[in-house]
């Protein structure tokens, strides 16, 4: 039987915890491992924001892009869907001592890793393919591939990719063909469901808040406009809104 053990359940000394949670939970598990000796904590997860929510609680936080794929069939049962790399830095770039005991603990699981020092830049690039793919599979309830086959939906992803480069670039990022990768991630992982999809699937909240949202709110503090990542964020906002409201109705 699958049992859920949480680290107020069972206080540990670990040397590396991994963050895999949902973005709004972050600041909630980071609470709780303030509580416990969990070493350097590594966030392998979707959207902007998350180490720095970390870090605000916990002293040594190292960042993590993986593009390794998963689909969650049950609590306790993860289909593999597609090896990939996972990226791991330190959030200023620098080659710290948790950095490297990171990447060893996934070498030596046999999980590809590299260390780099542009973390933050490929924070940011994951959450543009996100925001370009996730909300259109989940709204229309379609895999990826659809987004890269049709001319309709590509016209919006490569709108979506084309805002969030500008965004990326305001911010000091040098980044080009954010498009192309956006397309070429949809063909890659064709097969797949974005997390986003399997959250509507099971009635759950997404993160687009973290995803879309974000860009959206550091445009707007930019003075940039980003119509197509706006009009998803709205779309699968009100989405939820629906969902919820059927939920407390049923």
């Amino acid at each position: 039987d699958f049992v859920r053990v949480t680290a107020s359940d069972r206080p540990g000394d670990a040397d590396v915890t991994l963050v895999t949670v949902k973005a709004y939970d972050t600041e909630s598990v980071a609470k709780t491992l303030a509580k416990v000796k969990c070493g350097v904590v590594c966030s392998l997860q979707n959207g902007i924001g998350n180490e720095e929510i970390l870090s605000k609680y916990l002293k040594d936080v190292v960042g993590g892009v993986t593009t390794y794929a998963s689909n969650l069939v049950d609590y306790g049962h993860i289909e593999y869907a597609g090896t990939g790399k996972t990226y791991v830095g330190d959030l200023e770039g620098r080659r710290t001592e948790g950095v490297i005991k990171v990447a060893e603990v996934f070498r030596s699981s046999g999980i590809d890793v590299e260390i780099v020092d542009n973390i933050r830049e490929i924070i940011w690039m994951k959450a543009v393919i996100n925001a370009a793919i996730n909300p259109i599979t989940a709204i229309l309830r379609v895999r990826n591939w659809v987004i890269a086959e049709f001319e309709e939906l590509w016209e919006i992803a490569e709108n979506v990719a084309r805002e969030g480069e500008e965004v990326m670039r305001a911010l000091g990022f040098k980044v080009s063909g954010l498009p192309e990768l956006v397309k070429e991630v949809a063909v890659r992982t064709r097969n797949n469901k974005s997390s986003m999809l399997q959250d509507m699937e099971r009635g759950k909240r997404t993160e687009i808040d973290f995803i879309n949202g974000a860009i959206v709110r550091e445009a707007e503090r930019l003075g940039i406009s980003v119509p197509y990542t706006r009009m998803l964020y709205n779309i699968v906002k009100f989405l939820e809104r629906v969902q919820k409201s059927s939920e407390r109705g049923s």
